[in-house]
């Protein structure tokens, strides 16, 4: 879980407007009259035949809109179609976006000179790629929102697609409710859900503190529901309307998609019926840039040759097999037909309100987000177990400051899978002999079996019931915390998000052990680069400083926060894991 305090934009958004223009200016030279174009060879060939022989065009389109850029081809080929007094022959191969953008970096000498990928953001990500080829966007061939398709089950918990939801409500919904599985399309590999995922932090964002407890859920619960692409994560619906089916957890009953791709799902016999929900505060769109590849090598022919296609896709006819194939204008212009076959029930909720697409550094922050989300976790969770944990918390019925924070955080283990490692320490001057500290149940996979057949998870559990302050015990920190750190660092897992969390109530009263500033500067030593843990402390309690606990978080690459009711901190973890996450 990675940062996302990505910018919300208030109200009703605008699309930003792209850059439309074809690099090559002698090709823009021959747009301007039919006179001209008819000179140059843009029109259809009078006598039915090539002059100059045949140009070919290679495209590398993103699967769902190769279908009609090689209706557009073969239209051109069957209408003897001209370029400079050639027959124009384009011929279009599906490649999914994320796999091009990323072999830019690698291929000398690609083997297209068009690439159409479903969103901008792959172009962007592209031109990031070190020794990538050069790409230029010249405009879109083609538009579609990204919405949530619920299943009936789910669209009947949501209230009819004709219900005005916000991205943060629907992700909030999908939190409390087991109707509403939704899975999505791994966002590494699918704009759909990356752009959602941006909305769905944008839109949460204005929903203060609870805002990112709310995005960091929701990408854990799609994050354990995803498929391998747009095409495959809509084989996970429920097969038919049986019980069965409609309870099968490994069924999803929402989606995020396309309207497009919700458009090709209902145009197959049988598929399971859809309702599409346009949030209120806005949809991102799939825009479909044609985008030339390495156009410094491109010559005159092949320049204009693919101007000549982008204006056939932008003519009349290529306007209407936008609308056959499920797709919208580049303008994202609403039409009715494809609306009602996606499953809109309403085509004012779909032509209500289009986001702006997310700017690069937003994009780094929702895939960071995301890289630390799927990754497993491993924690070390330290409780303070001091005698002022047995203080009674106004508002909460005479519960104590403990009760409370063990059931937060019984609260907050529901939410790790079984591969997630998590171990409890808890601590208190002299709590283990001449020690401030005591393991409890060590960190291990969540899902392993005891001898007893008891899990690790079950283990935990009856750990943290078990949570009591000691009586006239002090908050022995600085020490446990200096061995919390090394056992993190030294028990380090790769691949995983290792971190160590502190929970404490109070500041440092052991007189034996250093003071702040040689805690601090010893974790600075014990840090590795390599195999970085960092310290998360939860400051909870009005004698809990954080002052203190700050400088000795930040050392390790960590936070500190303060937790006014101790009922918020699973919300809280939650919020700075998603934080410290982005490395």
């Amino acid at each position: 879980m990675g940062r996302h305090r990505l910018p919300a934009a208030p109200g009703p958004a605008r699309r930003r407007p792209r850059p439309r223009t074809l690099a090559v200016a002698t090709a823009l030279a021959l747009v301007g009259a039919a006179g001209a174009a008819a000179a140059a060879g843009l029109l259809p060939a009078l006598d039915g035949r090539c002059a100059d022989g045949t140009v070919r065009l290679r495209v590398a389109a993103s699967p769902d809109v190769a279908p009609l850029v090689e209706e557009t081809a073969a239209r051109a080929r069957a209408d003897r179609v001209l370029t400079d007094g050639s027959c124009l022959d384009v011929r279009v191969t599906a490649r999914p976006s994320h796999e091009v953008a990323a072999g830019l970096a690698a291929a000398a000498d690609p083997d297209f000179e068009v690439w159409i990928p479903d969103s901008g953001i792959w172009v962007e990500r592209a031109r990031l790629l070190p020794d990538a080829v050069t790409v230029t966007a010249s405009g879109e061939v083609a538009a579609s929102p990204v919405v949530l398709a619920a299943a009936p089950a789910a669209a009947g918990a949501l209230g009819g697609s004709g219900t005005a939801h916000t991205w943060a409500e629907l992700a909030a919904a999908g939190l409390r409710d087991p109707r509403l599985r939704t899975g999505a399309a791994d966002p590494l590999h699918s704009a759909s859900t990356l752009l959602a995922l941006g909305r769905i932090a944008a839109s949460a964002g204005r929903l203060g503190p609870d805002g990112d407890a709310v995005v960091a859920g929701a990408a854990k619960q799609l994050a354990q529901r995803t498929s391998a692409s747009d095409t495959r994560v809509l084989a996970t619906l429920p097969r038919n309307g049986s019980d069965a089916e409609q309870t099968d957890p490994r069924r999803n009953q929402s989606l995020i998609l396309s309207e497009q791709a919700a458009f090709r799902h209902h145009s197959r016999p049988g598929a399971t019926p859809l309702d599409l929900y346009y949030p209120a505060d806005g949809a991102p769109v799939l825009d479909y840039p044609y985008t030339l590849v390495d156009e410094r090598r491109l010559d005159l022919t092949h320049s204009r040759a693919a101007l000549r296609l982008l204006r056939l896709l932008g003519d009349e006819e290529g306007r209407r097999a936008l609308a056959r194939h499920g797709f919208r204008d580049r303008r994202a212009t609403p039409t009715a037909g494809v609306v009602k076959t996606a499953g809109g029930s309403d085509p004012r909720h779909a032509a209500a309100v289009l986001a702006e697409p997310p700017t690069g550094r937003e994009v780094q922050q929702i895939l960071a987000l995301w890289t630390i989300t799927v990754q497993n976790a491993r924690l070390l969770t330290v409780v303070d177990a001091s005698g002022s944990m047995g203080t009674q918390v106004p508002g909460h019925r005479g519960r104590t400051r403990m009760e409370i924070t063990r059931d937060s955080l019984l609260q907050g283990l529901a939410g790790f899978t079984p591969q997630d490692e998590i171990g409890l320490w808890t601590f208190a001057t002299r709590l283990d002999g001449d020690r401030d500290h005591r393991e409890l149940v060590p960190a291990r996979p969540l899902g392993e079996t005891a001898e007893d057949g008891s899990t690790r998870r079950q283990r935990l559990t009856a750990a943290f019931e078990a949570l009591a302050p000691v009586p006239d015990g002090g908050t022995g920190l600085h020490d446990t915390v200096l061995a919390a750190y090394r056992a993190g660092r030294d028990s380090y897992v790769p691949g995983t998000f290792n971190a160590v969390v502190v929970v404490t109530d109070g500041v440092n009263e052991d007189p034996g052990s250093p003071d702040r500033a040689a805690v601090v500067a010893r974790l600075r030593e014990l840090a590795d680069p390599q195999r970085p843990v960092p310290l998360i402390a939860l400051a909870i309690g009005p004698r809990a400083d954080l002052a203190e606990l700050g400088p000795i978080a930040r050392a390790t690459g960590g936070a500190a926060y303060r937790v006014s009711d101790p009922a918020q901190i699973h919300t809280v973890i939650l919020k700075a894991i998603t934080a410290v996450g982005r490395g």
